[in-house]
């Protein structure tokens, strides 16, 4: 066994198999991998091994649409079969709202070259007769999709690597990851000790316990999960042919050919979680009794489609674990807090997954980051506070609800709250709908009766006229935003400057009270993050960024040392902050005040310490509202006091509380992009417009890959689109977010975000196109139905900036 490795993956699944072998397949030959029973234990050989290419995220649709054409490749390149079946899979609709959610994959399917599209109920019913397509509104067909054989894919990804000089060692349990002071690990196991430069966590149903030997806490809950085969049925056994999977979500059950029987798989309402307080360490090739009770509901909706199902007795059941996290997408990248340490996992839909799953983790640690933006995968994106109980919960509700739809702007309640701020009761007796963010708690939108909760759907729901009465009040006199959730920062000492101008692209302000935007440059050129910067003192800096992102951004501030006797902290949860705007917000906030709020005494992204009512508040003159407006920033424990100060202070110019659904409304309606949306690593900066903030005449991170992004032309860019009035009327929805924009019937592009402009007047949307101009009519596929849409040439809210520096 080496003693030395570049990377050591622990777990021997097809997960941490397909890891190592896109090591080697991207020049890692000195790799190992660690297994402490035999390749497939845990949840790899129990698996269905469905494969599927269409994923409501753009980016793991082309990760499973790559792992699907691998497999084939994959036998060819090592011997090892893999047991492909692809006869192809039917999804059914039986709502509207399935209806739409089909029609949309499809729309997307054609804009990236994907094999997903509707046909006919007589030419689903030649490809699967045993299905009773009653009560069917439309059906979509892809015919690559299928199943493998879950023993032998894990073998040619094993023999793959094994080809190109890993090592794989089984029966070999890892018993400690302890991390050097060089960064290494020194990976420790009764048959020796590896130094590593990377420790790689694939340890499936064990990925708690591997976690926790380098101090880590996962949020990971393993659940019971079960399918059944039938005995031989005779107009199976009879086909010429396989027969097409069926996906039929509404009924909550999957189904497909398994032998000359069926296969069918359940995820129930009555769940059961497994190990809650660890997985067992003996646990291997095992399985629970067989509970068919718990899924009858799900069978008798199996049986409703493909009355066979029932006629034919059962051959053998099928329960085992699955390891889930919160929103059952996988933990996958390197842990922020610490150097060289990989995750990947919780991973659900592995056999459809498993290639572009490996290949990303590849990427990310051999050339420094993934082609495709992955944050959806991020393990940043939780953090302490997804604690045991609050995984618990969002598991019980992710496995529960499998197969339901995931409607935009839908906010599921389990868990939580999961952290609050003081006002929480406060603005929840004012009626606010809350959303999370990182955690937080933060009001959506205001009813009218407190205990409102959000409906959800494709078309406009019961907060869409609610949001456009609060737009209304800010842009006609004013409005307070809560806007604690952002991510805040303090950076101090003799260093403070040297330092930020070496993380951020554009060049600090150098006067006390000056504030600009920057970009945060990724490994590739992309755009890793916006930030407000505001200098608060001559060695002080006050640093604002996406609240979401906080612990994805440690990697980057990471990246560079501090120097000596220079902090900087997150301050996140220590200050609040509220978005006071709207044309009337001036003569709101200076009866609160002694200090001139006068434009020529307090201009445009410009700061003050400021006391309001008393209350210690730093000012800064923006608002991503794109109004007149003003950021305060107060201690946490000043919170509840500013918020009823202000409230009062408002009620005077007609000014009431703003959730964050009207603030994205005015912020597209004035062209602003937002980090995961619009702002993204995947594009460089001259894509989305912030070229101009990248000051090339100094030092800063990832400056070359900005260099070379910046000197190639740009691939797409983003453009705001005006939508056509009769066609959103017609199917009274609007653009949210992942629409494929086509132009003369060939893709040209999709949205990043969509709304409607309450107070402009137009459903709006800004997305990413090539080969288009302001003045192009296109077609936007809302609802999978082409939209008419115009490109804008400007921004149709205030844009010439009149009012934001008023």
């Amino acid at each position: 066994m080496r003693t030395e490795a570049k990377a050591v993956v622990i777990g021997g699944g097809v997960i941490g198999c397909s890891i190592l072998y896109h090591l080697t397949k991207l020049g890692w030959s000195d790799v190992v991998l660690l297994e402490r029973d035999e390749l497939t234990s845990g949840s790899t050989w129990h698996a269905a091994a469905n494969i599927h290419g269409l994923h409501d995220s753009t980016n793991i649709s082309r990760i499973q649409h790559y792992t699907m054409t691998l497999y084939k490749e994959l036998e060819a390149e090592t011997g090892q079969g893999c047991g492909v079946f692809q006869p192809g899979s039917l999804y059914l609709a039986q709502t509207e709202a399935r209806e739409h959610q089909l029609r949309l994959q499809a729309a997307k399917a054609k804009l990236y070259g994907m094999n997903f599209y509707e046909i006919s109920i007589a030419e689903a019913q030649e490809l699967n007769p045993l299905v009773n397509y009653d009560g069917i509104r439309c059906v979509m067909y892809e015919p690559d999709g299928g199943n493998v054989d879950p023993s032998g894919v894990t073998q040619a990804y094993a023999t793959g690597a094994r080809q190109r000089g890993a090592e794989i060692h089984r029966f070999t349990p890892v018993t400690a990851t302890e991390q050097q002071q060089d960064g290494t690990w020194i990976v420790k196991t009764p048959k020796g000790d590896i130094r590593t430069e990377w420790v790689v966590n694939a340890a499936g149903l064990w990925g708690r316990e591997v976690a926790k030997l380098a101090g880590l806490d996962l949020p990971l809950q393993p659940t019971e999960h079960q399918y059944f085969v039938t005995e031989t049925i005779k107009e199976v056994a009879d086909m010429d042919r396989r027969l097409p999977s069926v996906s039929d979500r509404d009924g909550e059950y999957y189904l497909r050919q398994e032998g000359n029987g069926l296969l069918v798989g359940a995820y129930e309402k009555n769940m059961k979680f497994w190990a809650e307080e660890g997985t067992p360490l003996d646990f291997a090739h095992d399985l629970f009794p067989d509970d068919l009770e718990r899924i009858e509901e799900n069978m008798m909706n199996a049986i409703e489609r493909l009355p066979l199902v029932g006629e034919a007795g059962i051959k053998r059941v099928i329960n085992g674990p699955m390891i889930w996290s919160p929103d059952s997408n996988v933990l996958f990248g390197p842990v922020p807090e610490m150097q060289g340490y990989f995750c990947c996992n919780g991973i659900i839909p592995g056999f459809s997954q498993s290639g572009g799953m490996g290949l990303m983790a590849a990427q990310w640690m051999i050339e420094g980051e993934t082609q495709y933006d992955m944050f959806a995968w991020d393990v940043a994106r939780f953090d302490d506070w997804a604690t045991k109980d609050f995984t618990k919960a969002r598991v019980q509700d992710q496995y529960a609800h499998r197969f339901a739809i995931h409607f935009p702007n839908e906010e599921r309640s389990a868990g939580r709250p999961a952290r609050t701020r003081p006002i929480y009761e406060m603005q929840r007796e004012m009626g606010a709908v809350f959303g999370l963010n990182a955690g937080w708690e933060h009001p959506l939108w205001f009813a009218d009766q407190p205990g409102t909760e959000d409906t959800n759907g494709f078309t406009r729901q019961n907060w869409w006229a609610p949001v456009g009465a609060e737009c209304k009040m800010l842009r006609e006199r004013a409005g307070i935003i809560d806007i604690s959730n952002f991510a805040k920062y303090l950076c101090k000492g003799p260093g403070a400057e040297d330092w930020l101008n070496a993380v951020f692209a554009n060049t600090m302000p150098k006067s006390v009270g000056r504030s600009c935007l920057t970009p945060l440059i990724s490994k590739r050129g992309g755009i890793a993050g916006d930030f407000t910067v505001t200098r608060t003192a001559e060695d002080e800096f006050w640093v604002i960024g996406s609240g979401m992102a906080e612990r994805y951004h440690k990697r980057f501030f990471g990246a560079v040392p501090l120097p000596e006797g220079t902090s900087f902290e997150s301050r996140t949860q220590e200050v609040c902050g509220f978005n006071v705007a709207g044309p009337r917000s001036r003569e709101m906030l200076q009866r609160m005040t002694n200090e001139s709020l006068a434009t020529e005494d307090f201009p445009f992204m410009r700061s003050k310490r400021l006391m309001l009512d008393g209350i210690n508040v730093l000012a800064l003159r923006v608002s991503f509202t794109g109004d007149l407006g003003w950021e305060l920033h107060c201690a946490t424990e000043d919170q509840q006091k500013l918020y009823m100060t202000l409230i009062e202070a408002g009620r005077d110019v007609g000014a009431g509380p703003v959730g964050g659904r009207a603030l994205m409304s005015m912020r597209i309606e004035k062209g602003y992009g937002s980090w995961s949306r619009e702002y993204s690593p995947e594009y460089f900066p001259q894509e989305v417009g912030l070229d101009r903030l990248c000051k090339m005449q100094k030092d800063f991170l990832n400056k070359a890959a900005a260099e070379a992004a910046l000197a190639t032309p740009a691939r797409e860019e983003l453009v705001l689109l005006h939508l056509n009035e009769a066609d959103v009327s017609a199917s009274n929805a609007d653009a949210t977010g992942g629409e494929p924009i086509f132009k003369d019937g060939i893709g040209i592009g999709r949205v990043t975000s969509g709304t409607y402009g309450y107070t402009v007047g137009m459903s709006l949307a800004l997305g990413y196109v090539k080969g288009a101009k302001p003045g192009d009519e296109v077609e936007v596929m809302v609802l999978g139905r082409p939209h008419k849409a115009v490109i804008l040439a400007e921004p149709p809210f205030d844009p010439k900036g009149d009012r934001l520096r008023a």
